[in-house]
């Protein structure tokens, strides 16, 4: 059993690639956590797509212990975060769950758009936060500069910052001191009724689900019956334990500590993350203050490549939705593609790590269709109804207004490259809020709409400014604007899958361009195909993709040149026949690279 006063609970918070992995990676090595032989790169990352893509997903913990330079030995849980926009659920959670954070800056980048993010949420928390500068071995690094923009910008004292190389282990024995002496220890009382956080839950196939919580009050003990407040539902404890990073059994948690239970609990979503956990008999009164439920922004459709893998899609889907709360699904079928799953997610890159772990970890080979956000669609009979899919936009007669979800985005860049970026935002009918220089940078805040930001936006920033600038978004509001369904028909057949809302102003050129690409991809065939974009009634843009022919005059050489009419005239009354009854097979090729929209 710790004592309180000896225990600190935090987590590291920065912006992608500042180094906070490899700064959780240097604590846990510098305290003899784990051996060297088995220390690894990234030793939180425990999924491939993490360690690959060389990001944090998944919100990990480990318990350390640390004996200080007074000889007071000391338990430190370290959460380490995702720094990523898509990933900010995650972040909030990790943050209720501790007391401070370090927040790390790279000391050659400065401050970036989701430091300021990820650091407004630890400030919410009412987190003691300690700065501290990585990647002082890089020969671009400028502490100074660095630790002035994070005063100017956020507002810290910075004076103080501890300055580290993660990667060399430079600063690491000052950093873990930094945690004893400025961060707060927990408060709790052992005697109270048990009072625990659910902090996070995933399914593994042995012990079932597992439970991360963080004791507030009480003691958890291994067989003690136990509530959850959400659903009432009533457990036994198997077993207690810590994460070092590799599980470790132990008796009890007390108050203030960071562990994991087992129940025999055999579906996720009976641990409804920020749940409060008590004891069956004598809990405590009220619950904890939850999390608000993470909202899917994106939406599209995924669909198996081979029909007959549908029932195995359905299986990897509802395994990946038990061990993430913010992903969620509902059935839907196509005309075009067969059976599939509505999904939702909280951003572009959470939909990437979903598709990717689909198809490498079940080995299902996936159709995405083309990204849409949610709807409002306002009817002419006073109700409001939520569009997820274009393909079902109800009859325009119906309908009164259209209302899209509108983002706020900030974007920290470079002075060279800030007249791109404006030009991009305005072509995405930004509207320009504020812009203001912070160290050197310019800092834009526009308005814009989501539908606009979903397809490439990030891509397209990237390459405008060369990697340079950084961009988090929150959602705003809901607001009206001239947005209309357009569809895709090949050979007068809508074909759903390609169908999506667009401003009624770009309707045209969004509509040409697909078309054009459409009538590239799609094979010829016997009898000519007209491939069209339209709205409602009216097309806007057309394509006809020529028939393939077969030259019926080559036997007749001399004679009347009214034969050669004859036999042509019965083939184009031939052609017109088929193009009747003929069916047109789009390739799966064909889908895909039709919804890249802008390459």
């Amino acid at each position: 059993m710790t004592e309180l006063a000896h225990i600190r609970n935090f987590s590291i918070v920065a912006h992608i690639d500042h180094g906070k992995s490899t700064l959780a990676d240097r604590l846990i090595q510098s305290t003899g956590t784990v051996q060297d032989r088995e220390m690894k790169e990234q030793m939180l990352d425990a999924m491939d797509i993490e360690r690959e893509r060389g990001i944090t997903i998944k919100a990990n913990t480990v318990r350390i212990d640390y004996t200080a330079d007074d000889g007071q030995a000391y338990v430190l849980n370290l959460i380490d975060t995702p720094g990523h926009v898509d990933f900010a659920y995650e972040v909030s959670r990790s943050m209720r769950a501790v007391e401070g954070s370090l927040l790390v800056v790279d000391s050659s980048q400065g401050v970036e758009a989701q430091t300021l993010a990820n650091v407004y949420q630890a400030i919410d928390a009412d987190h003691e936060i300690v700065p501290v500068l990585n990647k002082i071995d890089l020969p671009a690094a400028d502490c100074d500069r660095v630790a002035e923009q994070i005063e100017d910008v956020i507002g810290i004292d910075a004076s103080g910052a501890i300055r580290v190389s993660a990667k060399t282990g430079v600063g690491i024995h000052e950093t873990l001191e930094a945690i004893v002496k400025y961060l707060p220890a927990p408060t709790g009382t052992r005697e109270a009724p048990l009072k625990a956080m659910l902090v996070d839950s995933w399914y593994d196939a042995y012990l079932g689900v597992i439970v991360l919580v963080r004791i507030m009050d009480g003691v958890l003990k291994k067989n003690d019956r136990i509530r959850m407040m959400q659903n009432g539902s009533v457990h036994q404890v198997d077993r207690i334990g810590v994460f070092r990073p590799a599980m470790a059994e132990i008796d009890e948690l007390g108050p203030g500590e960071i562990g994991f239970l087992t129940a025999s609990i055999k579906q996720v979503r009976d641990t409804r993350v920020g749940d409060t956990i008590t004891h069956e008999k004598k809990g405590c009164e009220q619950p904890l203050p939850g999390f608000k439920p993470s909202q899917p922004v994106v939406f599209c459709g995924l669909f198996p490549a081979d029909a007959s893998e549908f029932e195995d899609l359905r299986q990897a889907i509802e395994r990946l939705a038990l061990n993430d709360a913010s992903f969620s699904y509902e059935m839907e079928t196509s005309a075009a593609l067969g059976f599939g799953f509505r999904c939702g997610f909280l951003g572009l890159l959470h939909l990437e790590v979903i598709r990717d772990r689909i198809e490498r970890e079940y080995g299902i080979d996936l159709i995405t269709t083309a990204p849409s956000v949610v709807y409002h669609i306002h009817m002419r009979d006073g109700q409001m109804t939520e569009l997820h899919n274009p393909a079902d936009m109800p009859d325009l007669t119906h309908v009164s207004h259209v209302e899209e979800p509108r983002i706020k985005a900030t974007i920290l860049v470079p002075d060279d490259y800030l007249g791109d970026v404006l030009k991009l935002c305005q072509d995405r009918r930004g509207i320009q809020m504020d812009l203001t220089y912070v160290g050197g940078r310019a800092m834009v805040v526009y308005d814009l709409p989501l539908n606009e930001v979903v397809f490439d936006f990030y891509d397209r920033l990237k390459s405008v400014t060369k990697g340079y600038a950084s961009f988090d978004y929150q959602l705003t509001e809901y607001r009206q604007d001239h947005l209309v369904k357009m569809s895709v028909l090949v050979n007068d057949e809508p074909v759903d899958a390609l169908s999506m809302m667009v401003h009624r102003d770009r309707a045209e050129a969004r509509g040409r361009v697909m078309v054009e690409k459409l009538k590239d991809l799609i094979p010829r065939h016997m009898f000519k195909i007209p491939i069209q974009a339209a709205i409602g009634g009216k097309v806007v843009a057309r394509e006809t993709l020529s028939a393939m022919r077969k030259d019926v005059t080559a036997k007749c050489y001399g004679g009347d040149v009214s034969r050669k009419k004859k036999l042509l005239e019965k083939q184009k009354k031939g052609k017109k026949k088929m193009r009747q009854f003929g069916r047109v097979e789009i390739p799966q090729e064909a889908f895909i690279s039709a919804l890249k929209m802008d390459d």
